[in-house]
């Protein structure tokens, strides 16, 4: 049964069954890439759905979806504590969390300033943690929620010049592995998504960053040998869409998997990165990477 609402022009669905209404969803890094995909589709789909981001500017397109934005700073703990109180004295609950919020900085280790480093884990694994905090003990009260991490292929595989990006999701896959069975006794489920190649705008600031950071050092010419590389996995990349729907399925699904994976090239290259020694492995790389 579905009953419609308006707020002002915008119609706003909820799906309801019996006693049961719609679920609701803070979506993180809603302004663009994934985030905002994944935000207008859950909102389509009957969800209510919170897009929050630092650029609110961007945020402002998602309320012809009927979708609720927010001011979040992920490495700022009074602006996740804000955004997650205003949702819950709001609607009473947050029943998903999908963290996409994301940051993309690459550069040789030598080369990439400690703070940048740190502020890529605070974006991509201690803000996602402390969000997780915030919603546990709600989703413990109600008995049920849905946590789902963005990790990526790049949780599994390495590349050169990303070192502290590839930590940082190698950390999400770790930490999630820990907290699902941590929290499956209070009905919450713990979903890792991993990306292959997607449209979004991470891999153009990352290019910048990689020169940016290594175009004038000692391994300027192999950072130049990965612009054009990315260039190439920028143009065969997928469209955003193709993981907000991975995410979907994920949170439909009865008894979710662990893991989803989809975009360009993600399943074929997590196979390679199974079957092969990293010896191989590497061979076959950097084999790309000229």
């Amino acid at each position: 049964m579905v009953a419609v609402f308006k707020f002002g022009v915008l119609p706003y669905s909820i799906i309801y069954n019996n006693t049961e209404m719609a679920k609701i969803a803070l979506i993180t890094g809603a302004s663009s890439g994934i985030g905002r995909a994944t935000a207008i589709y859950l909102a389509q789909n009957g969800y209510i759905v919170y897009g929050a981001a630092r650029r609110v500017d961007k945020l402002e397109t998602l309320k012809e979806y009927g979708i609720k934005h927010l001011l979040l700073d992920v490495t700022n703990d009074e602006s996740i504590t804000h955004c997650v109180n205003k949702i819950l004295g709001d609607s009473g609950s947050i029943d998903i969390l999908v963290n996409a919020a994301g940051l993309g900085s690459y550069g040789a280790l030598e080369d990439v300033p400690m703070a940048e480093a740190k502020n890529q884990l605070e974006i991509n694994l201690f803000g996602a943690a402390r969000l997780i905090q915030l919603v546990l003990p709600g989703m413990r009260k109600n008995n049920y929620g849905k946590i789902i991490n963005i990790s990526s292929i790049g949780g599994k595989v390495g590349l050169p010049m990303g070192s502290w990006y590839h930590a940082s999701k190698f950390a999400i896959e770790g930490l999630s592995d820990s907290l699902r069975n941590e929290i499956r006794q209070f009905g919450i489920d713990v979903i890792v998504i991993e990306p292959g190649g997607t449209k979004s705008e991470m891999m153009s600031i990352g290019g910048d960053d990689l020169m940016r950071v290594s175009g004038h050092t000692a391994y300027r010419k192999f950072a130049e040998a990965l612009i054009k590389s990315y260039a190439k996995m920028e143009k065969d990349s997928s469209e955003p869409i193709v993981i907000a729907k991975l995410i979907k399925e994920g949170i439909e699904a009865k008894k979710p998997k662990t893991r989803y994976v989809g975009g360009a090239m993600a399943k074929p290259m997590l196979f390679l990165r199974k079957v092969l020694s990293d010896q191989l492995f590497d061979k076959l790389l950097m084999s790309q990477m000229k």
